[in-house]
């Protein structure tokens, strides 16, 4: 067997920008033949993939699965709102949550899980999907949650299907009532989380940094009032009960009746939340703007006109 250098591989990813284990695997298959590894990487679609992974993909979709006693949520990532209506992608993202259901929420189990009636890992299926589909995706998180006394609530906001949208929330309840009701109350959970987006479960889960953040913000609107500093802590003090409020799922104010604070419909149920999670496509992913003229000018090798003006600006009086 020819040896497989660094250099050699490194080489090989340099011309077709894939992966580097890909290469050496691809090297190895042609005895360290870089021109026959660049065939055999195109043959096998991950040259043509790796070439659209730097692609933003900020579209696709989120998927929920579920069982007794668990769920699962994976978001799968594509370039545009075309590829998420395509049956191949939904199905794929499908399926995956139902991977996730069995494996956990570990992308790198995930992605190494053998991907139903194809011979292949779930992250070689995705390879094969850029190839064939033609955009850049991605899985980008998964999130399992399970309760041993009670239900995993999902829920799927702006569906396609019930099982896949563009907002997914799993709700954790714990109770010994009747398995319908906890799991009509879990919906209901769901939907308020959605419209809600609580960062944490309770004041404890507030983060440190976050409620520090807060307190000097407040801090010095406050003093801008100039008021005496112990009127002052008074107001820091109430604005950071209302900071809670506004962060902290048991604390808010219950969506479905615009009144109740979440902790007394629970209680009123004799039911506990456990824990949830809420996945809004794209989230955090930072979206290039878009200039048509430009793209369309890049397109035809042409140059804008020289009286074009820039994207966002107006022409000076």
């Amino acid at each position: 067997m020819a040896d497989i250098t660094a250099a050699l591989v490194k080489d090989l990813r340099d011309k077709t920008g894939a992966g580097m284990m890909d290469c050496k695997k691809a090297l190895i298959e042609v005895a360290g033949d870089i021109e026959a590894a660049i065939d055999w990487l195109r043959k096998k679609g991950l040259a043509a993939a790796a070439k659209k992974s730097g692609r933003i993909a900020a579209e696709g979709l989120v998927g929920v699965a579920s069982a007794p006693g668990r769920a699962a949520m994976v978001e799968v990532n594509a370039e545009t709102d075309f590829v998420a209506r395509n049956p191949v992608f939904q199905a794929f993202v499908e399926t995956v949550a139902n991977i996730a259901l069995e494996v956990g929420d570990s992308l790198d189990a995930i992605k190494a899980a053998p991907f139903p009636g194809t011979g292949r890992s779930v992250a070689e299926e995705l390879t094969h999907m850029v190839a064939t589909i033609g955009e850049n995706m991605n899985l980008r998180r998964a999130q399992v949650l399970s309760v041993p006394n009670g239900v995993v609530a999902t829920y799927v906001h702006a569906a396609l299907k019930p099982t896949l949208g563009k907002i997914g929330v799993l709700a954790a309840v714990a109770g010994d009532g009747a398995h319908d009701a906890l799991n009509t109350l879990g919906r209901q959970i769901g939907m308020h989380v959605a419209a809600s987006r609580p960062d944490a479960l309770d004041i404890s889960g507030v983060s440190a940094e976050a409620l520090e953040r807060e307190k000097t913000i407040l801090m010095d609107q406050a003093k801008a009032s100039g008021r005496p500093d112990n009127v002052i802590a008074k107001m820091v003090e109430g604005r950071v009960q209302k900071f809670y409020e506004e962060v902290a799922l048991l604390e808010q104010v219950w969506v479905h009746d615009g009144k109740s604070r979440v902790k007394a419909i629970v209680k009123d149920a004799n039911a506990t939340i456990t824990g949830f999670a809420r996945f809004a496509l794209g989230e955090g992913i930072e979206k290039p703007k878009e200039d048509f003229a430009a793209e369309v000018a890049a397109t035809a090798a042409i140059q804008p006109p020289p009286d074009a003006q820039p994207p966002d600006t107006q022409p000076t009086a």
